[in-house]
């Protein structure tokens, strides 16, 4: 059936329990059910643990390493890889912030592209450009609501009376 699992798990059964019904994270309630299980003596092998939680048997195996080297603390650590450092950042961001702060502001992304060029030496797509500003930075560029060429300006003045 497999080999048996010998660990010695240090918490006791009302901590994981505990802890189990706490957990915040599906990761965390995954593990800690895992040594639930095991100081309970539900299940016994690798084997039926991975049957009955769901990952492959490594994975039941890398988790028991963890546990052993590092205790409940490592076992629940998941880490995360870093990303890609953004293009525009420290000095630089600030000056961007900042004109984007002015009165006149920008009127479209491909403005801002050019400034950066211009100013910053940087090239940057478009797409990254409207990425950084409108979500990393949360601004909406300042444009006029567009307007009619044939409208006339005492029907406007006309409205605006009547509306209020």
């Amino acid at each position: 059936m497999g080999l048996r699992l010998q660990v010695e798990i240090k918490e006791s059964l009302e901590e994981l329990e505990k802890a189990v019904k706490y957990a915040t994270k599906a990761s965390s309630k995954e593990r800690l059910q895992m040594l639930y299980w095991l100081k309970s003596g539900q299940v016994t092998n690798r084997q039926a643990m991975a049957k009955r939680l769901g990952p492959n048997e490594a994975t039941i195996t890398r988790w028991l390493r963890k546990y052993k080297d590092e205790g409940r603390s490592g076992l629940l650590c998941v880490k995360h890889a870093p990303g890609k450092k953004s293009i525009v950042s420290g000095e630089n961001l600030e000056r961007l912030k900042q004109r984007l702060e002015e009165p006149q502001g920008f009127h479209s992304y491909n403005q801002i592209q050019q400034w950066l060029e211009n100013e910053l030496g940087l090239r940057i797509a478009y797409k990254t450009v409207y990425q950084l500003v409108r979500y990393s930075l949360g601004v909406k560029l300042k444009v006029p609501r567009p307007k009619s060429r044939k409208q006339h300006p005492e029907s406007q003045s006309h409205f605006q009376k009547n509306s209020l």
